[in-house]
């Protein structure tokens, strides 16, 4: 399996926000997500960091 789960990174820590995540895809200042199970979500802000090996994908809020 190549799912990840994604995070959001806040105040130096990181919260999961989605599990099993299957397609991520930027759309301008938003980020589109759906996991395995059909669930979706959108994230308002930019990818800070994704680790292939780790399955992990860290998000940010976007900075006013």
């Amino acid at each position: 399996m190549c799912e990840a789960n994604a995070y959001i990174y806040e105040d130096g820590e990181e919260r999961l926000y989605l599990e099993n995540v299957d397609i991520l895809r930027p759309e301008g200042d938003k980020i589109f997500m759906r996991n395995l199970f059909g669930e979706q979500r959108e994230f308002t802000g930019r990818i800070k960091e994704i680790s292939l090996i780790s399955h992990k994908i860290v998000l940010e809020k976007r900075k006013d």
